[in-house]
């Protein structure tokens, strides 16, 4: 945008980042390319986990922070403006003289918060006359004109038709366009040192614009940007279609969405039960969840999503190894195998809570399995008096359910945010299940010993709902290694084999019906399950997950 200030014109250009904690990544990436940063905190919440996580990543890059606190003007009987500036100050070390009162709603503090980015924030060092070189942020495709970079110029000046080259790559391309963003793409053919705008180069693949790189001219080498921390798959889930027939055009609208979500991995995979498919990794379950909406809304996909699990880490005598499909995981209890020990990917995490559902939430963690748990209050003890509960959680604990379960118990004031703590040793198995005695690679788990008899109870009872019943008995189960912890029996279907008896002796009856048991018994010992795609759907889903 635009701004005057005292008889100037300034250029500011602002990014607003995401708040959820799966989407840490985006944050950290959109902060590399800026100068200052506004730490923004509602009058009514007050301090958040993810508002803590998001401070230490903008001071650790050096960033000017400008505290502005909204929501001051609106007469809210849970707005406390006096209060939360408190808590900033106590919480963040900041002069409460420094934090402008806003209210997006009546716009009150608006243009405060605009003079404050330009008298507080530093400008960009203006080094015309230095080699060019741009850090690399961002990337989108266009079915024109190819991939649209987005770069903020560290030094230098780019014109249109001058030669960039890739620090990462090393591949060379002719600029065609270049602008900024006000707000829309506008041609300026011309970017200067300080600026943040986008050029296009004649790229054909977005694998090629890797986001972090440092562009700079062909016989001008520089030397390459401090780019920032690549994203890491958190969560991984196999995405298959409905219909078999429609795993070509699945594979290609998934490869158009990854065009402009750079954070997702993808992995083609096979399955007995559903057929072809591809494995993706997530940020997280919110980012996954978003993902096959997108998928859903934009491409029409009809898809089938296996329930989520994370990375594990598997260590043998002579080699360690990283398994995030469960189809893979080792059976524990074969002695041949090998295995010193089975690691799980662990968080530390941070949650804020009113005081009045500090109770409930060590329930939930404990019940996470939580370890080293600390609490402290973030302000002085009164009747809204909340407390900051840090904690080392597993990651497989929180992608399913944590998160709504959190928001329950604390009637949705508690925030939650957590950060990666590397891998610790468990004690985990691999859980399959079977139908007639022959196991469904697409539904295996791994899970805790302390909790695979639960689980396993669980599964059964919403397969026994979901498989359509057949002409012979069924029995599910769920089995870890070779023994079975849970079963359910799903009866015959049985047909009415005396319907077209019209009297006669019993015996003419029970002769029919002996027959009909003794082919129900062959049927059983050769009999097959079909396990229908609906079925699939049904089990995997959200709502039935939970």
């Amino acid at each position: 945008m635009l701004h005057m200030f005292k008889n100037k014109r300034y250029l500011l250009n602002l990014i607003d980042t995401p708040g959820h904690v799966d989407f840490a990544w985006e944050v950290s990436r959109s902060l590399a390319a800026c100068q200052g940063a506004l730490l923004l905190v509602d009058a009514s919440q007050g301090v958040q986990a993810q508002t803590i996580s998001v401070f230490h990543i903008a001071r650790n890059r050096g960033l000017k922070i400008i505290p502005v606190l909204n929501k001051v003007d609106i007469d809210l009987p849970a707005a406390h403006p006096e209060q939360v500036s408190a808590q900033m100050e106590a919480t963040f070390n900041i002069d409460p003289a420094e934090i402008i009162q806003v209210s997006a709603k009546t716009g009150s503090g608006v243009n405060a918060i605009l003079h404050a980015i330009i008298d507080r924030i530093p400008a960009p060092a203006d080094d015309i006359r230095a080699p060019f070189s741009a850090l690399l942020f961002d990337s989108s495709y266009d079915r024109y004109r190819g991939v649209i970079s987005l770069i903020n110029v560290k030094s230098g000046e780019l014109k249109k038709g001058d030669k960039v080259m890739s620090c990462h790559t090393h591949r060379k391309y002719d600029v065609t366009e270049a602008g900024i963003l006000h707000p829309e793409q506008t041609p300026t053919g011309i970017l200067k040192t300080g600026q943040v705008g986008y050029i296009a180069c004649n790229m054909k693949e977005s694998s090629e614009a890797h986001v972090g790189d440092t562009l700079h001219k062909v016989g001008e080498p520089v030397e390459a940007l401090p780019g920032f921390t690549p994203a890491k798959p958190m969560v991984f889930a196999g995405v298959f279609p409905v219909e078999a027939n429609d795993f070509t055009k699945l594979d290609e609208s998934i490869k158009r969405l990854v065009l402009t979500d750079r954070s997702v991995t993808v992995q083609k995979e096979s399955s007995s039960a559903l057929g072809q498919g591809l494995r993706l990794g997530f940020l997280g379950t919110l980012h996954m969840d978003v993902f096959r909406q997108r998928l859903e809304d934009e491409y029409d996909a009809n898809v089938i999503i296996t329930a989520p699990s994370v990375p594990y880490k598997i260590v043998y005598r002579d080699r360690v190894t990283m398994i995030s499909n469960p189809t893979d995981f080792p059976d524990l209890s074969d002695s041949s195998n090998k295995i010193l020990e089975v690691q799980e990917p662990v968080v530390n995490a941070s949650i804020i809570v009113p005081e009045e559902y500090f109770g409930p939430m060590m329930e939930l963690c404990y019940a996470r399995r939580a370890a080293n748990l600390e609490h402290r209050y973030l302000d002085s003890a009164s009747a809204s008096a909340r407390i900051l509960l840090k904690c080392e959680l597993p990651l497989s604990e929180i992608v399913s359910d944590f998160y709504s379960l959190l928001k329950g118990r604390s009637s949705g004031y508690a925030s939650f945010d957590y950060e990666d703590a590397g891998y610790r040793r468990s004690n985990l198995s691999k859980m399959v299940f079977l139908l007639n005695s022959k196991p469904v690679d697409a539904l295996a788990l791994i899970v805790h010993k302390s909790v695979e008899h639960e689980v396993g109870r669980q599964w059964v009872k919403k397969l026994h709902k979901v498989i359509p019943r057949q002409l012979f008995e069924v029995p599910i189960q769920a089995a870890v290694g070779k023994k079975i912890i849970a079963r359910e029996t799903l009866p015959a279907n049985r047909a009415d084999v005396t319907a077209g008896l019209y009297g006669g002796h019993y015996e003419r009856k029970m002769k029919h019906l002996e027959n009909q048991k003794e082919s129900k018994r062959r049927m059983k010992r050769v009999g097959t399950v079909e396990l229908p795609q609906e079925a699939f759907f049904d089990i995997l889903s959200n709502k039935e997950g939970k």
